[in-house]
Formats: structure tokens, C-alpha cells, sequence
């Protein structure tokens, strides 16, 4: 029996069949020119935009590690995040921060967008996204803290419902020195604001 986090897997006859049906279902036409091979498009997107499900993230941050003996914040922001939400399967998108602080391991700074990308190429909701990223960090290389502040549009809001055109989401997971340290979460929110000059 499936766990509730394991995702159901379709061959692509079945695939096909719902995408073709949820087609006349919204008065379409599925034998029209333009529509005679979206369902397949829509599966490999879909196959695509949810890869995550397939991927390990603390393996991904383990085959990455380096003793190092510094202990200063490393930052690593604006990274660009596109994922589904959950409850209307609409993209949303934004910026990701995340900020560490070494307990004598650093993590190899491509791994922290592709570690991003991992929990985004799923169904989810940005309060979980957030979450998993910094406990995902704070388990594997066990930093002095982790801080990770996402900034999100939606567009199951912009395109639909109360249809606010220019609203974000904000939200933030602050754990070991980023939760217990005023200083240390003031300077993160700090540096994160600061816009880049040439870099």
C-alpha cells in the first residue's frame, strides 16, 4: 500500500486517457490540430515539473560536504524557484535566501539551488517548501543554524479567485542560531534586502 506522500504512477495510455477526457470535459475538442498532442505534452511536463519525487535530498547534500573551519554566515540568495501548488496544481515562483552558519562542514554552493529545486519539482504549498529546505540543511550537515526566506507569486491567486495582480508570499523557517539569536536573524533579513551591484 502507498504511503500518503508517495505519488501514483500512470502508464501512459491511463495519462493520456485523463488528459483527453478532462479536454472534452472543458468543451474542447481533443482531435483538433492544436490539441491532438497535448496530452502527451502535458504528461511529459507534468513528468517534468514534479522530478523531485524521484530524488533524494540529504543524498544530494551528503555527496557535497567539505570540513572547512569556517564559522561566519554563508548566504546564498535570489535563487530562482518555480514549483505547483498542491491545492489547484497553478505554478507559483519567486526568490529562495538561505543562509547557514558552518559547525565546521560547508556544503557545495550549486547544491543549495539544486536542493531547492528538488522540494519545488513537487506538489507543494510554500509554508512546506520553506520548512523542508532548512530542516533538510540542518539535518544533514548540522550547522550552528539555518535561515531560508522564500518569496513567492501565485498565480492561483493572480489568475483566479481574489485575482490580486501584484500580492507575494513571504515566508521564513529559522532554526538553531537563526531562531535562538536576534543578531544573527536581523543581519540575514539584512543582507537578503541588499541588492546586488555587478554580481
Amino acid at each position: 500500500m502507498k504511503s500518503a506522500t508517495e505519488p501514483n504512477t500512470l502508464t501512459a495510455a491511463s495519462f493520456d486517457e485523463l488528459v483527453h477526457e478532462m479536454l472534452i470535459r472543458l468543451g474542447e475538442d481533443p482531435e483538433r490540430e492544436g490539441l491532438v498532442r497535448t496530452p502527451v505534452r502535458v504528461q511529459k511536463a507534468l513528468q517534468f515539473l514534479t522530478k523531485g519525487y524521484k530524488e533524494d535530498a540529504e543524498a544530494l547534500l551528503r555527496n557535497a560536504l567539505f570540513t572547512v573551519s569556517y564559522d561566519e554566515m554563508v548566504i546564498v540568495k535570489d535563487i530562482e524557484m518555480f514549483s505547483l501548488c498542491e491545492h489547484h496544481m497553478l505554478p507559483f515562483f519567486g526568490k529562495v535566501h538561505v543562509a547557514y552558519i558552518p559547525n565546521g562542514k560547508v556544503i557545495g554552493l550549486s547544491k543549495i539551488p539544486r536542493l531547492i529545486e528538488v522540494f519545488s519539482r513537487r506538489l507543494q504549498i510554500q509554508e512546506r517548501l520553506t520548512t523542508q529546505i532548512a530542516e533538510t540543511i540542518q539535518k544533514t550537515i548540522e550547522p550552528q543554524g539555518v535561515g531560508v526566506v522564500i518569496e513567492a507569486r501565485h498565480l492561483c491567486m493572480m489568475m483566479r479567485g481574489v485575482e490580486k495582480q501584484h500580492s507575494a508570499a513571504v515566508t521564513s523557517s529559522m532554526l538553531g542560531s537563526f531562531r535562538e539569536e536576534e543578531e544573527t536573524r536581523t543581519e540575514f533579513l539584512s543582507l537578503i534586502r541588499q541588492r546586488s551591484n555587478g554580481v
